[in-house]
């Protein structure tokens, strides 16, 4: 059982309304989940992650160390320059998501909330006699979202992780308060989860089944370089990209607009033409109310499934947008 987290002080402002799982700990929203989404494609506010897992890895053969045991290639991972990996089992099932910046002395990462501490033993059953140490930072650094195109300054003391959708601050939780304060408005989670959608990006835990390989949600090349030496998992990456299609595959739904529920996490996607008494052909992984889209759903579903065919998620009617190549 991940231990039991501190709730965000940013619960405390006006409106905020706590999120559930895996979010648990932090806003939902501040009472108006619309113009918060609008706030971040404005390039304006911040998201209180506080409740991911933050850790550090130290030593002069730490990259080198990473780079035998991630999918992505990270010997060379210049100082400022932020990436993303995973940790695959044997068979090549995703097991750990990693958001990783190095600053020349220490590569930091934040992973999902409470996949720190089963993160923290695989590495540390990993170091054998490298130069290296990892360290669970979560007491004491937030992660904190700015949007892309924001212009806050991040403080000196935090350490910067810089993408195309946005940057991630690590910050000393102590600052916490005084920088939202300063830098506002929050903005919650529910906000930046529907730009995920939006965007096809993929999240460990909402994507990701205990069976989901790297290919199935896009991940190769953002997440997986098909070009570095040997890591675990390798030969069902190779085999699958050379080889083969792989089982299942992300798709990206127009949910209709007069249905007033979203579909849940694991709810059955079918062909419309079948009917909700249908064979089931896939399932919802993360729902969304969108300012511009309306209703939208990230689904897993099987590659044969026709690219055009209408699909039925419950009684919801879903027009498919192709992710993944099937």
């Amino acid at each position: 059982m991940p231990r039991p987290r501190e709730a965000s002080p940013l619960l405390s402002l006006p409106g905020a309304v706590p999120a559930e799982a895996p979010d648990e700990g932090v806003a939902a929203h501040y009472g108006d989940l619309f113009r918060e989404q609008r706030t971040l494609a404005d390039g304006r506010g911040l998201v209180d992650l506080s409740h991911r897992g933050v850790v550090t890895v130290s030593g002069p053969e730490r990259l080198s160390w990473l780079h035998l045991l991630l999918t992505q290639h990270v010997t060379d991972l210049a100082p400022g320059h932020a990436t993303e990996a995973l940790i695959l089992s044997a068979n090549g099932h995703i097991e750990h998501a990693l958001y990783l910046v190095d600053d020349g002395e220490t590569t930091w990462l934040h992973t999902e909330p409470g996949d720190e501490e089963a993160l923290i033993a695989y590495l540390e059953s990993m170091k054998f006699f490298y130069r290296v140490e990892v360290a669970d930072r979560t007491d004491e650094y937030a992660v904190v979202h700015l949007p892309a195109g924001s212009i806050t300054e991040a403080p000196k003391d935090a350490v910067v992780r810089e993408t195309p959708h946005g940057r991630d601050l690590f910050l000393p939780r102590a600052d916490l308060e005084a920088f939202a304060a300063a830098n506002g408005p929050a903005v919650g989670t529910l906000a930046l989860e529907a730009l995920r959608v939006e965007a096809h990006r993929p999240r460990l835990g909402r994507e990701t089944d205990h069976r989901t390989i790297p290919h199935e949600l896009g991940w190769i090349g953002t997440a997986v370089h098909l070009q570095k030496g040997c890591y675990r998992g390798q030969e069902t990456v190779a085999r699958v990209h050379n080889l083969g299609k792989p089982p299942r595959r992300l798709v990206f739904l127009h949910l209709d607009g007069s249905e007033v529920h979203l579909p849940p996490h694991g709810a059955p996607v079918r062909l419309a033409a079948d009917g909700a008494e249908g064979r089931q052909l896939g399932f919802v992984t993360t729902s969304a109310r969108h300012h511009e889209l309306g209703p939208i759903a990230l689904a897993l579903v099987k590659r044969n499934v026709p690219v055009d065919a209408p699909l039925l998620v419950e009684s919801t009617a879903a027009a498919q947008e192709i992710v993944v190549e099937p």
